[in-house]
């Protein structure tokens, strides 16, 4: 949604659920302006990411954003599958969307975050939500690009909080640790929205059964999505709900939500190949002093946060479906 307040994005996901409720927050804020889309592997392969986002981006009536394949494998290494048992075989919970007839955009995703990072040189904004190796490729491409974006919001790593894929390590640092740390390495705005913060907002049954009585199509497919992606919290909060990674750091990202414990800090990634191997590493020793300014610190690391999120990610989810013509509720089709 374009507004005269409104600030470009690049969005760089691996569009699971998660991201899929990122996607829909961003299109329906009016502080965004997405003018790309990259894709890398991760919770599916960057292709069928790239796949479930042109549909949605269909069902959504915005189909004119550019969609960009990224990265297949992580630097070094290889791509190991996905997580079908958290985001379904097809990354969105096995909800079946129409498919879009529009193309790829013939770049990839490295590609595009620098040629939208020269049209609009300190404004743009980064938001990722999967492994970095798209963002990593681009710092090769194009060595100034801290330079030309605004800022860049990660959804990703774990301060300190335990990991979600090994005891340290947060899966989209742990899935291309060497990324990371060239991403955090470079010298840009960097706001990291860590599990810290994202595992503790919840969202709740209520909220699901709200965007399924929408009686539209976006918020109807996500709260069928989002079906799948309780069954799989369940067995970590004991209760059908979730947390809200990628849609809070989309919420961050725009300003729709506040930080109330957010400190600058300087951060690392474990790139060994130890049993630290993807941890973010804050130094958080602040902590005991009330957070003073670090020297060089350009991290800031979202703790708290300023309120309940879940209601207004509801709220805003809601929202998208007003401009939605109800002939396209044929293009969902709930889990067999």
């Amino acid at each position: 949604m374009t507004t005269p307040t409104s600030r470009p994005f690049y969005l760089d996901c691996d569009t699971g659920i998660d991201d899929a409720l990122a996607l829909a927050y961003l299109l329906a804020s009016p502080q965004a302006d997405v003018r790309g889309i990259g894709t890398v592997s991760g919770n599916v392969s960057a292709a069928v990411g790239a796949r479930n986002t042109l549909d949605l981006l269909q069902l959504a009536g915005h189909a004119h954003i550019p969609v960009a394949v990224g990265a297949h494998d992580p630097q070094g290494g290889t791509f190991r599958g996905g997580a079908p048992h958290v985001h379904g075989a097809n990354g969105i919970g096995e909800v079946s969307l129409s498919t879009a007839a529009v193309e790829l955009a013939p770049e990839t995703a490295a590609e595009m975050l620098v040629r939208l990072a020269h049209e609009h040189p300190g404004t743009l904004r980064v938001l990722a939500i999967g492994p970095l190796t798209n963002i990593a490729e681009a710092l090769r491409l194009e060595p100034e690009l801290p330079r030309l974006v605004e800022e860049i919001t990660i959804m990703g790593g774990a301060a300190l909080a335990p990991g979600n894929i090994t005891a340290v390590a947060e899966a989209n640092i742990a899935n291309d640790p060497e990324a990371a740390a060239d991403v955090f390495a470079a010298g840009w705005s960097i706001t990291l929205v860590p599990l810290d913060v994202t595992m503790a907002n919840v969202l709740e049954e209520s909220h699901r059964q709200e965007l399924l009585a929408a009686g539209h199509p976006v918020p109807q497919a996500l709260g069928e999505m989002l079906g799948y992606y309780f069954r799989f919290y369940e067995g970590i909060f004991g209760r059908a709900c979730s947390a809200m990674h990628d849609p809070l750091a989309a919420a961050l990202a725009v300003g729709g939500v506040q930080a109330a414990v957010a400190p600058a800090v300087r951060v690392a990634v474990d790139t060994t190949d130890g049993p630290g191997r993807g941890q973010t590493v804050c130094d958080l020793r602040g902590l005991y002093l009330d957070y003073p300014e670090q020297a060089g610190a350009r991290c800031r690391v979202v703790l708290a946060l300023d309120g309940d999120f879940a209601p207004r990610l509801v709220e805003v989810l809601l929202s998208l479906s007003e401009g939605t013509t109800a002939a396209l509720a044929s293009a969902v089709t709930s889990p067999a």
